[in-house]
């Protein structure tokens, strides 16, 4: 087995702004597994600060190059890969970037499309959402319509503390029966239940992470106070926290993010309890190129994905991909591809034109 990494760093088409702050560049780690003259391709989804989640591009990779490398070399099974790296606590990006190389790899040794190898029940098409970050609002209500006249299923904007109001209100004035959802990224605390009750009454699909990174029980207190249902994210880090936090009321709908929960097979366990306890999940992203991105969609063509999600064509926020197909919408709906594996491999030329560095692990 070889595997290899590559560094990318490219220029979003446009400014990203979430509440923690704006991407302009994306910092990418791509892995390439080659065996038996089957090639294999995952990303890591981490980012050069530790903002989101506990992860970045530094500590991921050290995780990666010093432990779990080591336990893909016999190439497991995905499933064997979660039991056998338990050992290592936490790291659940890491750990995903080498669990969905696995995936790749065994899809495509089975021959089949990765929507098929992993879903009980693929629906064989993701229905794609869009998330805008923060903008001017006359730009962002031309960025809802454009959305909406490409067909769009669900709009989500993020907001942040002392912002909600300003938002949202001049969205749902000029947009008031689109089906709308807002993201805080953990933005608001404890003291500030009274504020988020104003979300209310702008009739939103779900309020999204508002409370700590980290947390279930605020999150419970606050679903008993708003009828806007909760939305956890990075909240969910497990299959078991995501079964505390709807036993508790945390939450009614949870975006799942595959490198967030340490890969496809936490991803599709997550799901299951969502779908027993009567609530709602949706796949979100990172900023993936094609490569994560192939899997998210993936992810989303199971009939246990309920909600649009964050599964955008590649266009959204790259000029350029760095993989040899593009994804297309049509009526809000992304279909993944039929080839064996996530569909699709590294585009060299775009690849030279964006690499920053590059090494063999094994």
């Amino acid at each position: 087995m070889n595997l290899k990494y590559y560094r990318l760093k490219i220029p979003m088409k446009s400014p990203f702004t979430t509440s923690f702050g704006t991407t302009l560049d994306k910092d990418v780690i791509i892995f390439e597994l080659n065996h038996d003259g089957i090639k294999a391709f995952s990303e890591l989804i981490t980012s050069e600060d530790p903002f989101y989640g506990p992860e970045d591009n530094t500590t991921a990779f050290h995780i990666i190059k010093n432990y779990l490398v080591k336990l893909i070399q016999n190439l497991p099974s995905p499933e064997k890969f979660n039991e056998i790296s338990n050992f290592i606590r936490g790291n659940n990006m890491a750990k995903a970037a080498m669990e969905m190389l696995l995936y790749d790899y065994h899809s495509k040794v089975a021959e089949k499309p990765l929507f098929e190898f992993i879903n009980e029940k693929p629906r064989g098409y993701a229905n794609a959402g869009i998330s805008l970050g923060i903008d001017k609002i006359n730009v962002t209500l031309e960025k809802i319509q454009q959305s909406l006249d490409k067909g769009y299923k669900r709009i989500k904007v993020k907001i942040r503390k002392g912002g909600e109001v300003s938002i949202l209100a001049p969205i749902r004035d000029h947009f008031p029966d689109i089906p709308l959802s807002a993201d805080a990224n953990s933005d608001y605390t404890v003291k500030d239940f009274k504020t988020l009750e104003k979300i209310d009454k702008f009739d939103l699909i779900y309020l999204e992470q508002p409370l700590y990174h980290d947390d279930i029980i605020y999150h419970s207190k606050l679903a008993k106070i708003l009828s806007t249902p909760i939305c956890l994210d990075e909240s969910i880090t497990s299959p078991e926290i995501a079964e505390n936090a709807f036993e508790i009321g945390a939450c009614r709908v949870v975006n799942i993010k595959p490198g967030r929960v340490g890969g496809l097979y936490n991803s599709n366990l997550i799901a299951k309890i969502a779908s027993n306890n009567k609530g709602h999940a949706w796949i979100g992203g990172m900023l993936e190129t094609g490569i994560g991105r192939s899997f998210n969609i993936a992810m989303a063509s199971s009939e246990l994905i309920d909600y649009p999600g964050d599964t955008s064509p590649n266009e959204r926020y790259f000029s350029q991909d760095i993989v040899d197909r593009l994804f297309e919408m049509n009526d809000g709906i992304i279909k993944p591809f039929n080839s064996p594996g996530i569909g699709v491999k590294i585009n060299e030329s775009v690849l030279t034109q964006f690499k920053v560095e590059e090494g063999v692990l094994s």
